[in-house]
């Protein structure tokens, strides 16, 4: 792949190397490369600086909708429509955004436990519930609230930006941090993001 020096992996891109090199399974990440004073190739499936260069670009996998046949999650909708509402104009946030989260994370399931321990409606990771005083967040008021305090605080920090407020419900504020205020290179969150969004959309204007 280089004429001279040697390549310099970091610790998690044995794939991604495999990838570059045409063995293995493909790519899941683009992989940038630099090449340093030494002739050491440096290669990265986040570019540090702006000394990596595009090498392999990923392969655009179209994320799986998860609305594809919406309507067990619709008819569960209606019996939430108006508690939804109703915690919506509390803390000033669109009743549609609600609904697209509640739809992906949890599809209504208000008792839904997930093996990281996020639990009900929005599916509210221990450390949320504990911020937001939750007594009970398998009890679909509470979980609504909690959700709501957390998602209008994620939109006031990120300058009511959707796509980042969401990234950041999804993976943590540390993560967005992590990658400059960005969306994390997540395959669950760059999945999230454009799933709650496009059901965002389509709540807004109910069509399906």
């Amino acid at each position: 792949m280089v004429a001279s020096g040697h390549i310099l992996l970091y610790p998690a891109l044995p794939a991604l190397m495999a990838a570059t090199l045409g063995i293995g399974h493909p790519a899941e990440a683009s992989v940038y490369s630099f090449t340093a004073n030494d002739g050491t190739v440096n290669l990265s499936n986040v570019p540090a600086d702006d000394r990596y260069q595009l090498l392999v670009r990923a392969p655009v996998v179209k994320a799986a909708a998860p609305e594809a046949n919406p309507s067990p999650a619709i008819a569960k909708k209606a019996r939430y429509d108006r508690a939804v509402e109703k915690v919506a104009v509390t803390y000033g946030l669109d009743s549609a955004l609600l609904h697209a989260v509640i739809t992906v994370e949890s599809r209504y399931r208000s008792k839904a436990v997930s093996r990281k321990g996020a639990a009900g409606l929005m599916q509210l990771m221990p450390n949320i519930v504990r911020r937001y005083g939750v007594a009970d967040p398998l009890d679909p008021l509470q979980n609504l609230h909690g959700g709501a305090r957390y998602l209008q605080y994620l939109l006031k920090r990120y300058d009511n930006d959707v796509s980042l407020a969401l990234a950041a419900y999804n993976s943590g504020e540390t993560a967005v941090a992590k990658y400059g205020n960005r969306i994390p290179p997540y395959r669950e969150t760059t999945n999230y993001v454009p799933q709650v969004l496009d059901l965002y959309r389509k709540y807004r204007g109910e069509s399906f």
